[in-house]
């Protein structure tokens, strides 16, 4: 663990008061304009790293208006049916999936360089076939209830075309890596019989493999699916009408109000903002060049070097996603795959969520502290009531959405619908936030197409999914990890935590769940792991593949914006989630952090434990505590956090000595350099 406090080229640093950032000079509409002056960059940063955002300008052609009644009607239709019901089960996903490809061919270009607005021929034989087997599922759903299942000719035609068409989309909307990996699948599925060792499985022909994958809910339209035509998209509607009504403006302001003042202020208002929004957005590369592109810019302002401006932002977006109440939607699919209601998940994951906070923000302070950074002058910087006054009427959705979940005993689709409408009433409250009907119409449309790049990888990896259940591929590959891991847990997370980032990989939060939680997961549950802290472990590891190196998307998205290092922004990333990445070890060792074991008290003791333990870690990796500190000095803090962090009291003990003996030696140290200032902690 190195530090390189120097201050970057043309990076000013400042100490005491320092000049706010550009773009933050008029109250009330800083963050539009900070926002207005990087939107380049950041539109070419997303273009770059997000293909979710390759899309075609068609909304400035003739097309506009039918593919928006299109859209509306899509996120009407998915409205209804989660108030009144619709179609049989395999039916509805159908639907859900043939309109969501539509929606692709139609909006995400072919490839990067195209510069046409408009679908080519080719994109329009895509849209056909896209309708076509949604209405086919529908035509011969009740002969497939009594098939037992048997197939003709044709079945094995419009299978054929579904699979494809879920591989090209998936490789429009999220790269080559998820659709290669399906493919590959499919080819493991085929040559069974030829494998050698675990991969070794009877084998099945081609026409099986595509029907089963078509005509089941074990395939393509497997829980995933499942989860995306019901809550997923939901909860990706609330959100773009959240949007619409300037709630992500809300988030930037009122973060700025509380947290611009402070020591190295725009790093914390970096964090606090990206937490805030990607719990919503459920994407750490867009959650990156949404908030990135007016944080980062601040952050070098103030004195941050470029590399640590852009990996305390992806940092902190990656984060967003464990972060309830909605937690990215992964939460659902968690939910859906274990059978627990949600609410439970959304309780568990709150400590774990919050101690991954805190730990940033302890090291983005201790790094303002060590170089001398300030924050954002308060004549710049908006108050909190002001904020508050002008757009707090948007929590209110949030609080009647929380009241729907957690105290109304209705169902969650009929708590999403019914928070849609609220957040539409809110909005009204004032003119600032007030939708019209065309902004309402376009957010529906919004919310829909948003919606295509999550229902297209989870069309995607139920490929993979399907194969795993046909092979039985994920059984036996947690057996192996189990058989090499010895039988002990800890080898057994360790080779389970670098599985999951190598899976993770290139992949979106969603997909990477979802492969982790069926090929992984199992093999933590073998040895007595409770399932849900085995599948938020998995999750957790599964997350961070988005800011490790080679592959570090998010990572990589944040250092387009601050002109740094893809890979030293990655692998400061990666320090500064050192405390993310601690945390599941310890939730796994014990579930009482979880609140899945032992009492309230137990809870609360082992928080403030693990909160001591990832701040000594926080402090060791940033390597200053009032005074820069040796290395030997932050090998004994070290020390003392394992001690702290592991699940034994006699070890809280030693940690507990040990960390207090590391402080007072520190703090000796700075006495005797008559270098304690208490005001900087």
């Amino acid at each position: 663990m190195t530090n390189d406090h120097r201050p970057e080229e043309g990076c000013e640093q400042t100490s005491g008061s320092s000049p706010a950032p550009s773009g933050v000079e008029e109250k009330g509409a800083r963050t539009a304009i900070q926002v207005s002056q990087t939107g380049a960059v950041s539109a070419g940063t997303v273009e770059k790293y997000d293909r979710e955002s390759r899309t075609r300008d068609i909304w400035s052609t003739k097309l506009a208006l039918p593919l928006t009644v299109f859209a509306v009607g899509l996120s009407v239709y998915q409205i209804y049916y989660a108030l009144f019901g619709g179609p049989p089960t395999l039916v509805h996903r159908g639907i859900h999936v043939g309109a969501i490809l539509v929606l692709c061919f139609a909006v995400q270009r072919f490839r990067l360089g195209e510069v046409r607005k408009t679908p080519p021929w080719y994109d329009w034989l895509f849209i056909v076939g896209s309708v076509a087997i949604a209405v086919y599922l529908g035509l011969v759903f009740e002969k497939l209830t009594v098939s037992g299942g048997r197939f003709e000719t044709i079945d094995v035609v419009f299978s054929s075309i579904c699979l494809l068409l879920v591989l090209e989309a998936a490789r429009r909307v999220t790269g080559p890596v998820l659709p290669i990996l399906a493919v590959l699948f499919i080819v493991f599925d085929y040559y069974g019989r030829s494998m050698p060792g675990l991969f070794r499985h009877r084998g099945y022909d081609l026409d099986r493999i595509v029907t089963f994958m078509y005509e089941s809910t074990e395939g393509i339209f497997s829980t995933a699916i499942g989860v995306s035509s019901t809550y997923i998209f939901l909860f990706i509607l609330f959100g773009a009408i959240l949007q619409k009504s300037g709630m992500g403006q809300f988030f930037n302001d009122i973060a700025m109000a509380l947290a611009g003042q402070a020591r190295g202020g725009p790093a914390k208002v970096a964090v606090l903002a990206s937490g805030f929004l990607g719990s919503i957005n459920g994407s750490a590369i867009a959650n990156v060049v949404t908030t990135g592109a007016f944080t980062i810019p601040m952050m070098k302002r103030v004195g941050y070097q470029r590399n640590f401006a852009g990996a305390v932002e992806s940092a902190a977006s990656v984060g967003g996603q464990i972060m309830p109440p909605i937690m990215g939607a992964a939460a659902f699919i968690m939910a859906e795959t274990l059978g627990v209601p949600y609410t439970q998940i959304v309780l568990v994951a709150i400590v774990p969520a919050v101690l991954y906070y805190l730990a940033i923000l302890i090291q983005v302070h201790l790094r303002a502290t060590s170089q001398g950074l300030s924050g954002i002058s308060r004549e710049n910087l908006p108050a909190v009531m002001d904020v508050m006054k002008e757009r707090g009427h948007l929590l209110v959705p949030l609080l009647f959405l929380l009241y729907m979940l957690f105290f109304s005993g209705t169902t969650i689709l009929f708590a999403a619908v019914t928070t849609i409408f609220v957040t539409i009433a809110a909005a009204m409250v004032r003119k600032s936030t007030r939708m019209s009907p065309l902004d309402i119409i376009h957010a529906l449309r919004d919310g829909a197409i948003t919606a295509v790049s999550v229902a297209v990888a989870c069309a995607c990896v139920g490929i993979i999914v399907g194969v795993a259940t046909q092979t039985g591929f994920g059984v036996k590959l947690a057996g192996a990890i189990v058989t090499i891991g010895g039988g002990y847990l800890l080898p057994t997370l360790l080779l389970t935590a670098v599985a999951c980032i190598i899976l993770g990989m290139g992949l979106p939060s969603i997909p990477a769940y979802i492969i982790v939680s069926t090929m992984a997961a199992p093999a933590l549950i073998q040895l007595e792991v409770p399932a849900l802290a085995a599948h938020l472990f998995v999750f957790y590891f599964g997350l961070f593949a988005n800011i490790t190196p080679p592959v570090a998307l998010a990572a990589f998205a944040a250092a387009g914006l601050s002109g740094g290092s893809p890979m030293r922004t990655g692998f400061l990333a990666m320090r500064l989630a050192l405390g993310g990445l601690i945390v599941p070890f310890v939730f796994v060792y014990q579930p009482e952090l979880l609140m899945l074991d032992g009492t309230a008290w137990d809870t609360v003791r082992a928080t403030v434990i693990l909160l001591i333990g990832v701040t000594l870690i926080a402090v060791a990796a940033e390597g200053h505590l009032f005074i820069p500190l040796p290395v030997w000095l932050r090998i004994t803090i070290v020390v003392g956090a394992i001690g702290l962090v592991t699940p034994s009291h006699l070890y809280d003990l030693i940690g507990a000595v040990v960390a207090a003996a590391a402080l007072a030696i520190t703090m000796a140290m700075a006495k005797k350099q008559d270098r304690l200032a208490w005001r900087e902690i």
